[in-house]
């Protein structure tokens, strides 16, 4: 088996902490707001394999089959003896890049799920001899510090995930990211492409109503952790396409005017019938508008490729 080492840089009490921070802020902020972070509990994260697997829902499949078809172009392109991937869960799709990086020395995957990292983490090591996994328990939403490994390192933020970040954070995201590069490593960025409005709309609106639960869950996660009563029957789940931003925005609309208690924050949060929960926003991309954004970041864009029906695209980024 092949070194496994896990590194937590979070405290033990920090998702407690920032779940306590976010439900604060966003509930008592017009219009209300939820980071979209907190679906993934157990249940969330079972939901949402199941979202990946409806017809209606296209990014997973779209950025595999890229991955599939291009994972050696990427391997080539950036020469990478380090991996480290933002955000890694399952690291699934990682191994067809694994497959492809034959040279590759340590992978890094980073979450801030301890047991999917452990779970991930030791059957990459019993799988692959010769590779080093050096898992790490972070929040890339904040400053990380990587660890010592051979580089060029490429670093990976798939499945579109940049797209729940408003513009704001995403420059900040995007500027963090280069800060952790030398000059020579790389950005593998996963991005969902702008397209038709009715396909973008079912993707998130599935005829099943998986992605309905799968939004309401963050009630339960609430309701759960902090005391909460909310009902998630008494919201309906709404997913709209924002022409203006280019952006799909998952809400929770209150079907009658109601009174929700926090009891852990002393909280008393009051809605109107009809009013709406933001739950996430997913931005969707295009080509220049992606180059001038990892441009304002210090990374410039070497390589795009695309699905072959053009719904998703993942670029490769240099550190200058």
């Amino acid at each position: 088996m092949s070194p496994f080492l896990l590194t937590r840089t979070l405290p033990e009490d920090a998702t407690d902490a920032a779940l306590r921070a976010d439900v604060l802020a966003g509930l008592t902020r017009t219009p209300k707001t939820l980071p979209p972070k907190w679906f993934y509990d157990a249940r969330g994260s079972e939901l949402f394999e199941r979202i990946t697997e409806l017809p209606e829902y296209y990014p997973t499949r779209a950025e595999r089959e890229i991955l599939l078809d291009r994972a050696g172009e990427i391997a080539a392109a950036s020469g990478a003896r380090t991996l480290v991937e933002l955000g890694s869960g399952s690291s699934d799709k990682t191994r067809h890049l694994l497959d492809a990086m034959t040279d590759l020395h340590t992978y890094v995957p980073v979450d801030v799920s301890e047991s999917a990292l452990r779970l991930a983490g030791e059957a990459l090591a019993g799988e692959r001899p010769g590779l080093n996994v050096h898992a790490l328990i972070a929040d890339f939403t904040a400053a990380i510090e990587l660890p010592q490994t051979p580089g060029p390192r490429l670093v990976a933020f798939l499945g579109g995930t940049i797209g729940n970040l408003v513009p704001v954070e995403r420059a900040a995201f995007l500027s963090a990211v280069r800060a952790l590069l030398a000059p020579g490593d790389a950005l593998l960025l996963g991005t969902d492409l702008v397209k038709d409005e009715g396909v973008l709309v079912a993707a998130y609106d599935d005829s099943a109503g998986v992605t309905a639960e799968f939004n309401k869950n963050v009630l339960n996660v609430v309701d759960r952790e902090l005391g909460a009563d909310f009902d998630p029957g008494a919201f309906d789940h709404v997913a709209l396409w924002d022409a203006e931003r280019e952006w799909i925005e998952m809400r929770l609309r209150s079907r009658v005017a109601q009174s929700v208690k926090i009891p852990a924050l002393g909280l008393v949060v009051d809605f109107g019938e009809g009013e709406e929960l933001r739950t996430e926003v997913s931005a969707k991309f295009r080509r220049d508008g992606v180059r001038g954004e990892l441009a304002a970041a210090g990374l410039s864009l070497t390589h795009w490729w695309t699905d072959r029906e053009g719904r998703f695209a993942l670029s490769l980024s240099l550190a200058g």
